[in-house]
């Protein structure tokens, strides 16, 4: 993902509300939202690695990846897409889960990662050092930077789903894709300077992005209720953001 926000047990119904676009190349394989064959996760899989960049289980847990945009520094390591994929098909809670990956998290490719089980939520990652925090209750938003960095499409997507939980929406996910389709750029002077140059600072600044080689392939809302009710709906696209299909799945965690 390179863009996500997420109200996290703040919302009447939902204990976990997420919104986020997954921006990659488009040459790059990539399955659609599916329930998998081989690991108890939902979620898009990249063919690839393997990993998978959003996902979440019956059991109500969800993991998110993130890279850190710094064209000086270098993608080594194992791929972010294995973060999540081991902690969705592990058995750690997400305190465990952060407490264990702090000594292994150097070894990983630049990385921002969120894990959520049934009552808790972390944040870990690896630039410029490994560290993990637990997330308080409240909206929060992540790009390619650090955890709550205010780039201006992160604030506007934060802005957006606060917007829609204060107009009492619980269902109706379309102001929630409108705001992931937006592609209205930041000024320069709120740009942030990450070293890829102004153009390309201008063109990275929307929420939605639109490109032959590389954008925006897949927006995707995340809602996680207290009952453990889950739905996951995931909106694909192509090159210049040609739209490719719509998956929507629900789960309900068992014993709930």
């Amino acid at each position: 993902m390179c863009l996500i926000a997420f109200a996290w047990q703040v919302h009447p119904r939902w204990r976990l509300l997420l919104a986020g676009n997954r921006d990659e190349f488009h040459a790059r394989p990539s399955a659609p939202l599916a329930r998998w064959h081989d690991l108890p996760i939902i979620g898009g899989r990249d063919l690839e690695a393997g990993g998978t960049w959003l996902g979440a289980t019956q059991a109500g847990r969800c993991c998110v990846v993130t890279n850190v945009r710094d064209p000086n520094d270098p993608q080594h390591g194992t791929s972010r897409g294995l973060l999540a994929t081991d902690y969705l098909a592990g058995s750690d809670d997400a305190t465990t889960h952060a407490q264990s990956l702090l000594a292994a998290a150097p070894s990983y490719r630049p990385f921002n990662l969120l894990t959520f089980d049934t009552a808790h939520g972390f944040y870990i990652g690896n630039r410029p050092s490994a560290r993990a925090q637990p997330i308080e209750p409240g909206v929060h938003g992540l790009s390619n930077a650090d955890f709550n960095t205010p780039w201006p499409k992160t604030r506007a997507l934060m802005q957006r789903l606060q917007a829609w939980m204060d107009a009492g929406h619980d269902v109706d996910v379309a102001p929630l894709f409108r705001a992931l389709a937006d592609e209205h750029q930041a000024p320069d002077d709120a740009l942030p300077d990450t070293g890829v140059g102004l153009e390309r600072e201008r063109w990275l600044s929307s929420a939605f992005i639109r490109g032959e080689r590389y954008g925006t392939r897949a927006s995707t809302i995340v809602a996680v209720g207290y009952d453990g009710r889950g739905l996951i709906v995931e909106r694909r696209f192509g090159a210049a953001g040609r739209f490719e299909g719509e998956s929507e799945l629900t789960f309900q965690a068992s014993g709930n």
